[in-house]
């Protein structure tokens, strides 16, 4: 089972996983106490809303396997569940101080009564990680969202405001690109070819702040733990504008840390990790925290298959979950076999020719995130320095 923070007219891709989420949180208000030592923005005062923007939700993807990584008998099924609490987006700057003006992205959580402890937890352990990440003595990392501050209403809301730099997501990418693929099917050869070029090199730009966000976090002990393409927020998504694209990560409600201090800790966020680490014969503290990072890489790889075929595929031809099943299920996480495959398919060509740049170096890399054997896959760091990924390829 799975469960990532996606909006709900959209659809899912994520890696399979079991998240459960049963105990109270923190009280939010507690929280603030801490949030004012770190100089985020806990009065209600110092903002103003503006207009709503959209919603967001979590899904669970459940398989039919009890291990998601013993794919001898393949996944039989997969089963998508709409989450409970619904997050809403709103507008608006901050009003007072020395950030006056500043624009703000606002995410707002159900109060207990709407969304139930679950809803509670996830903001706390949002607002927690961002804190902690943006404490950190090396800096900030420019590949993460930043968190400015957050209230809480009388009705119990909460309120987190993030630095606004840009409403678009990885998922919104992918469809802008996919649509206008079917439009470049009438211009002429030339043309095709430098825009798709343009589109290669603004993935791997994509690629390259995403692992570094995650590197980031992996080097301050911290699991994602919902990464996908509606988890990594653009800055824009113009291709001509390649040169200047930051992503960052998002979404860090089901962030978990791996501080080896907190690796026998058992709560709502990490007993499916956990549980999966035991199926998978990783039992001490390095196997554990081993096993986290490389669950991060495979949701980390699931990404890139995404952003290798669904902005090279005309609209409508690949999605998310049809391309994940198509990977976990159909042939077992065997890329050579899926290229074999795709190669019959003239509405895959574009992607096929991507991943075959570097004498197959988009297949090779791609084959090691989503390794069965969750000890053969990369670290973050390895990914950025993989020659796919450095544009060499180009």
């Amino acid at each position: 089972m799975g469960v990532a923070a996606v909006p709900l007219s959209m659809s899912l891709f994520s890696s399979t996983k079991s998240t459960f989420l049963f105990s109270h949180s923190p009280k939010f208000r507690i929280l603030k106490v801490k949030a004012n030592a770190t100089n985020l923005i806990t009065n209600s005062d110092w903002f103003q809303v503006g207009r709503p923007i959209g919603n967001y939700g979590f899904m669970n993807v459940t398989t039919s396997t009890t291990d998601q990584y013993s794919f001898q008998g393949g996944l039989k099924t997969q089963d998508v569940q709409e989450g409970s609490v619904r997050i809403r987006l709103y507008e608006g700057r901050v009003s007072q101080g020395p950030l006056r003006e500043t624009p703000v992205l606002f995410k707002v959580y159900p109060g207990t009564r709407a969304g139930g402890v679950v809803a509670d937890m996830m903001a706390a352990n949002e607002l927690n990680s961002h804190m902690f990440l943006q404490n950190s003595s090396k800096g900030i990392s420019q590949h993460l969202m930043l968190l400015l501050g957050g209230f809480e209403t009388t009705t119990g809301e909460q309120w987190l405001a993030f630095r606004d730099y840009g409403k678009s997501s990885a998922a919104d990418y992918a469809k802008a690109a996919s649509e206008k693929l079917s439009k470049l099917s009438t211009w002429n050869s030339f043309e095709r070819g430098q825009s798709l070029k343009r589109r290669q090199r603004f993935i791997i730009k994509l690629l390259q702040g995403a692992l570094r966000g995650l590197a980031y976090m992996h080097d301050h002990d911290r699991l994602h733990q919902s990464l996908g393409p509606f988890s990594v927020s653009l800055n824009t998504i113009s291709e001509r504008e390649a040169p200047y694209l930051i992503p960052r990560l998002r979404d860090l409600a089901f962030s978990v840390s791996i501080r080896y201090s907190e690796l026998e800790d058992s709560g709502p966020l990490t007993e499916g990790l956990w549980a999966r680490a035991s199926t998978a014969s990783a039992f001490s503290y390095l196997e554990k925290r081993a096993f986290g990072i490389a669950d991060d890489i495979y949701e980390a790889g699931l990404l890139f298959a995404y952003l290798a075929f669904v902005p090279f595929c005309e609209a409508g031809v690949m999605d998310g979950l049809s391309l994940q099943r198509l990977l976990e299920n159909t042939f077992r996480l065997d890329l050579e076999a899926t290229r074999e495959y795709c190669i019959a398919d003239d509405s895959l060509v574009n992607a096929i020719e991507f991943l075959d740049l570097g004498d197959g170096a988009g297949w090779e890399l791609l084959q090691a995130m989503l390794n069965a054997d969750f000890r053969k896959r990369p670290t973050a760091e390895a990914v950025l320095n993989h020659r796919f990924m450095t544009g060499e390829v180009l």
